[in-house]
């Protein structure tokens, strides 16, 4: 079965603009990475006549490849596109909340609208083909809806896109499945191609270093956002991170104790699985060090390192950064210290 990797990436606003090196803003004009075509595959499944849903396969697997067994196998997770997933097709989109969710999708995401994430795409992929020449851009963009599952996934040479999960804070479904307020803030619109673009970013330098302690996962992550200062020279750092405004003030005002907290009682180099999970995962807050200090903070750190690396390290291009797998080197090349 095809390799498939599922994204939750969750996002609030703020108007901090990326403050990234002015190394990132380069002449992408003359690239060409061909107009960015979101396909509708909510649309083409909600359109299907369920009585004869077998009958669809041929020319799905068609439009869509190997991504439309993908999200009857992985996605719905109902079996392989044969005789015993229809029923389960049949029943997802004749449920009345799905019926409801595709419709609340399809008032936001018009097709002008999705005109428009098509062409900010594209604009990213342009930047990523600039910095990385040699990675492929997805082949297919995928629209699809999962019943609140997934917001973004990557499989092979797809990047697909939850629709469901960008409907805006507001929405009712997600006050009925009664999820966290600091997770349902970040579902709107305004995050969709920002995760978009971190999920391919994941999925084309996946994590084979040794992660073996804090500074470790600190620097993957700090890569990770720094290519998405580079890709979205637009964005909000605040949507980059997903932190409030507040919680980006918080950052600033206490960059200089939050390092030194991590370099107390040796914490960059802790191996404690439990303790890392404490700054890097996802949460209202980081609760080992205050009920005001932002989720993954230890990334927002990170983060902040391998800006500094990159403008003191002029000669370093993001293709040496991604290959760098030395933590420790990257730290003392920064001469990070706030």
């Amino acid at each position: 079965m095809q390799k498939l990797k599922f994204l939750l990436l969750l996002i609030p606003v703020f108007l901090i603009f990326s403050c990234g090196s002015n190394r990132l803003d380069v002449d992408i004009e003359d690239l060409n990475v061909g107009k960015v075509e979101i396909l509708r595959l909510d649309k083409d499944i909600f359109a299907m006549d369920t009585n004869k849903i077998a009958s669809y396969t041929p020319q799905m697997s068609k439009k869509y490849g190997n991504f439309y067994s993908t999200f009857i196998f992985g996605i719905l997770n109902t079996g392989d596109v044969k005789d015993s997933a229809y029923k389960a097709v049949s029943t997802f989109i004749q449920h009345p909340d799905m019926k409801a969710m595709n419709a609340d999708v399809n008032k936001i995401y018009t097709d002008e609208e999705i005109n428009k994430i098509g062409d900010e795409l594209e604009k990213s992929f342009k930047y990523f083909k600039y910095h990385f020449p040699k990675q492929p851009l997805p082949g297919k963009v995928i629209a699809f809806q999962s019943g609140f599952n997934y917001n973004i996934t990557t499989a092979d040479t797809t990047l697909g896109i939850g629709l469901e999960m960008y409907l805006g804070s507001q929405n009712k479904f997600y006050q009925m499945l009664q999820w966290p307020q600091y997770k349902v803030n970040q579902l709107s619109k305004e995050y969709l191609v920002a995760d978009a673009m971190k999920g391919w970013i994941v999925n084309s330098f996946d994590n084979n270093e040794p992660v073996n302690n804090l500074l470790n996962h600190m620097i993957f992550y700090g890569k990770i956002y720094y290519c998405m200062d580079a890709v979205l020279r637009e964005t909000p750092d605040s949507v980059k991170i997903g932190y409030t405004g507040e919680q980006m003030k918080y950052c600033e005002m206490y960059e200089k104790k939050l390092w030194g907290y991590f370099t107390e009682k040796e914490r960059l180099y802790t191996s404690d699985l439990k303790q890392v999970a404490e700054y890097t995962s996802e949460g209202p807050f980081t609760s080992a060090i205050s009920k005001d200090c932002p989720p993954r903070i230890a990334m927002w750190i990170g983060w902040q390192i391998v800006r500094k690396y990159m403008e003191k390290n002029e000669k370093v291009s993001l293709e040496d950064l991604m290959r760098t797998t030395d933590a420790q080197t990257i730290l003392a090349k920064s001469k990070y210290k706030p």
